[in-house]
């Protein structure tokens, strides 16, 4: 046994074979079923490939695959996601690391985690493959996603299509389609990488990199399709901007192009008043503290209230001054604009450029050529940052929208690569299977292997 679908096929039957059944399951049961055993298996493999603690959850909420069937896999059911996970169960091959538990006062819960034991971690480490090569994205999967806020807490809600949603799905699939054929890595040591999965997976706001994950999603708030709707699920998005200079696709050198002043420009634009050549952050404490007042800039447009109390956040004990005094300072420095801060008016800002987003990847998956969204940047094969393509076609999105001019900053660039290589690294260690390198190089020479 090689290979993962000879993996699935093997513990299917084995689980069949354990629960001995009276009455057999019918053809489209047996189906659902191992389509189940398959989907268990699949992000068991991904975890195994993550880190040995990033474990998997398990919705045991029957109404869950009834409710909102727009967001559902019609292939899973209930009855038989539970009849393989008991399965699974029976053939020692998963152990749960936490019950689920349920709340009917409160209408909350948590689901039920679970992790491969190490006999099935053994059958991992035996397969040929690896999941972001080996297995083949659904890009038939719904990718729009509505969501709104009750009680304060953040839910999906279900929606009718129209010309819009159907435009995105289809614009979003070509994006989708054109990622999926391009290896999308990470090329950093095998103890880095691995310090690193375990930075994320403490992290709150971060999961580990999960290489197989280049499916985009799209997801609106506040049940409108008018806010939101930036481009989320890429794994690269995942990873914190020092490390972004070392993502590389096909094994080549990336470069990263950011939108200078993206929220203001659009904002003086949308009113038609003008931004002036200043910039829109430096401008009010100077260029030491662009970043704070950046940070508290955004905070403002995004909320609708008057934001009496600091951003939880934001951090001002190198600026000198309490939140009042710059929150002053930075309504005085955009006179214009004033009275639209506290309104919310954020969300539609993330609607605006999530459309400039779409039409710049759309036009490089055309071509097949992946440019990777970080909401208001991408990341390219270097040779379009070199050759301006990926500044005009950002700075012609930007124009298209708003019918203005915008300056684009090249803020990240790889400083060693196997095409620039640091005086402090040897060639033989880059290329080598066995080197500090060798997952990396693993990966490739599969990818390789299998465009071959």
């Amino acid at each position: 046994m090689n290979s993962f679908e000879e993996l699935c096929v093997k513990v299917s039957h084995n689980i069949d074979a354990k629960e001995q059944r009276i009455r057999s399951r019918t053809e489209q049961e047996q189906a659902r079923f191992n389509y189940a055993v398959s989907y268990l298996l699949i992000d068991l493999w991904k975890k195994h490939f993550a880190h040995k603690d990033y474990h998997s959850s398990i919705q045991k909420n029957k109404n869950y695959y009834s409710a909102l069937q727009i967001y559902r896999d019609p292939n899973l059911t209930y009855r038989m996601v539970i009849q393989a996970f008991d399965g699974l169960q029976k053939l020692s091959l998963i152990q749960i690391t936490k019950e689920g538990l349920y709340n009917h006062i409160k209408m909350e819960g948590s689901l039920t985690r679970f992790k491969a034991t190490d006999e099935l971690s053994e059958m991992f480490d035996q397969l040929d493959g690896h999941p972001a090569i080996t297995l083949k994205p659904n890009l038939n999967a719904n990718t729009i996603f509505l969501r709104n806020i009750v009680d304060k807490k953040r839910i999906l809600v279900s929606y009718s299509e129209d010309e819009d949603t159907e435009l995105w799905r289809d614009n979003l699939k070509k994006i989708n389609t054109c990622f999926s054929r391009h290896m999308i890595d990470l090329r950093i040591k095998d103890e880095e990488y691995k310090a690193l999965q375990e930075r994320l997976l403490i992290d709150d706001d971060k999961e580990p990199i999960d290489l197989s994950q280049k499916v985009l999603a799209r997801i609106f708030i506040n049940n409108s399709f008018g806010e939101g709707g930036r481009f989320y699920r890429g794994w690269w998005q995942n990873v914190p901007s020092e490390y972004r200079p070392y993502i590389t696709i096909n094994s080549k050198l990336t470069q990263e192009h950011d939108f200078s002043q993206l929220n203001p420009n659009m904002i003086y634009s949308l009113y038609n008043h003008e931004l002036g050549s200043e910039d829109a952050y430096s401008r009010v404490l100077g260029p030491e503290h662009r970043e704070t007042v950046k940070e508290a800039f955004n905070a403002m447009f995004q909320a609708n209230t008057e934001l009496n109390s600091k951003p939880s956040k934001l951090n001002l004990d190198e600026i000198g001054m309490s939140w009042r005094e710059l929150r002053k300072a930075i309504l005085n420095a955009h006179k214009p604009i004033r009275n639209l801060f506290f309104t919310g008016l954020g969300n539609r800002l993330q609607f605006e450029d999530s459309i400039i987003a779409e039409s710049i990847m759309l036009q490089f998956a055309k071509m097949d050529y992946p440019a990777l969204p970080i909401h208001d940047s991408f990341i390219m094969h270097h040779a379009f940052g070199n050759s301006g393509e990926l500044e005009e076609a950002m700075r012609r999105g930007f124009y298209e929208r708003f019918h203005r001019d915008i300056g684009i900053s090249r803020e990240l660039v790889a400083t060693h690569s196997i095409s620039e290589i640091s005086e402090s690294e040897d060639l033989s260690d880059i290329l080598s299977s066995s080197g500090p390198y060798s997952s990396y190089n693993k990966r490739n020479d599969l990818w390789l292997n299998r465009n071959k």
